[in-house]
């Protein structure tokens, strides 16, 4: 899923700062240390970085065998 440019409930711009937060995270910091250095203060901003799930990575591998099974299908057909 692709960060929100903008909190949903506040408006206020999160997208920038979503890379640096998820980089920290993974490095071992703590969420509630990284917002907070980040300043972000509002709990419904936190909430928009702290529940996004990158499912790409999860979702990706699926359409590339669905390609691979339609270009054999395809071949089959001919």
């Amino acid at each position: 899923m692709l960060i929100p440019i903008r909190c949903f409930t506040c408006g206020s711009l999160i997208a920038d700062r979503y890379e640096e937060f998820k980089k920290r995270v993974k490095e071992g910091e703590e969420p509630e240390k990284v917002l907070n250095s980040l300043e972000i203060k509002r709990y419904c901003c936190r909430r928009m970085l702290l529940s996004n799930v990158d499912i790409i990575e999860h979702v990706l591998p699926y359409y590339e065998i669905l390609a691979e099974r339609r270009a054999e299908y395809q071949s089959d057909q001919y």
